[in-house]
């Protein structure tokens, strides 16, 4: 859209969803974003893709990284904060044509609902899938998304089942967490589980002890339930990721070569993130019968260490 139809969107979703002190949308990265102020933090949404861009608490850092070359102007989905996965986890598992990580990250969703009461913020989104060409994806649901700040940040995912048939689901909340230098970070959580190691393919290890990083990384854990901690020594802080409706967990972080090629990473921006997301994915299928529900939620936050 061009700066006259930007400028009308914000002002009629200022007037219809502002918050006062709470919620309010602006231009920023070239396109519209919700930018939400709770009592002890700030979170920038934008509107493509739902995604969150960035999670400051008042008193620290920001939570999450973003690719110093974010920009909303394109159909690209933007690398950093919290891309959403769906209908599916990576390459579709039959067609390879069809887009990575499924067909929301890229799109504009509808505002549906804000709120900000009691030092909290919050925000809905929601996109129609019954409208997508059959051709990318032939079934029929409806997505939810609610972001929730407060000390804390929320991200729940919900998709409803309007088809007369079961609909099998792979999906993440894509998280990029910024930390001080990969080589000073340490996870746990994931301790005794196995995991697809997408780096050699076929192979299921168990992991020994804490996460440590070296290289490139590309891991689905599966049956993981439980929280997951980023202790990063050079920040000094702890950051925790608690889930619900999640049976996976993927640590990914791409290395230096593979991020040079990636060309949105920024210079030595590898060293700078780790993705912690909050998944079913791999052999974790959901299966919605019709009618059925499901939601997927993440809840970030973070203490000094």
């Amino acid at each position: 859209m061009d700066g006259e139809q930007l400028t009308a969107r914000l002002s009629a979703l200022n007037a219809q969803w502002g918050q006062s002190g709470a919620v309010c949308f602006e231009e920023r990265f070239g396109g519209p974003v919700a930018v939400l102020t709770s009592a002890r933090s700030t979170a920038v949404v934008a509107l493509q893709g739902a995604q969150v861009l960035s999670w400051r608490p008042t008193a620290g850092a920001n939570v999450l990284w973003l690719s110093p070359v974010a920009n909303l102007g394109t159909e690209k989905a933007i690398r950093g904060g919290i891309p959403v996965c769906w209908p599916w986890f990576g390459p579709h598992p039959k067609y390879m044509t069809k887009p990575a990580h499924g067909f929301v990250r890229a799109a504009m969703w509808e505002v549906a609902g804000t709120s900000g009461r009691a030092g909290q913020a919050s925000i809905r989104f929601c996109f129609d899938a019954c409208k997508i060409d059959p051709a990318l994806w032939d079934h029929a649901a409806e997505v939810l998304i609610d972001i929730v700040l407060s000390d804390a940040l929320e991200i729940i995912l919900t998709t409803i089942n309007r088809a007369g048939k079961a609909i099998p689901l792979t999906e993440a909340l894509h998280t990029y967490l910024a930390i001080g230098d990969i080589a000073d970070v340490a996870i746990t959580g994931l301790e005794g589980r196995s995991y697809i190691d997408q780096m050699a393919l076929g192979h299921h290890p168990v992991q020994s002890g804490a996460i440590t990083i070296a290289g490139e990384i590309d891991r689905i854990y599966q049956q993981t339930p439980g929280t997951v901690i980023v202790h990063d020594t050079k920040l000094k802080r702890n950051i925790t990721i608690a889930k619900t409706g999640s049976a996976s967990t993927v640590v990914w972080n791409p290395g230096h070569e593979k991020s040079t090629r990636l060309g949105d990473m920024g210079a030595e921006g590898y060293r700078h993130m780790v993705c912690i997301e909050t998944a079913n994915a791999g052999d974790d299928v959901v299966t919605l019968s019709p009618g059925q529900r499901h939601q997927l939620s993440a809840k970030i936050s973070v203490e000094p260490l």
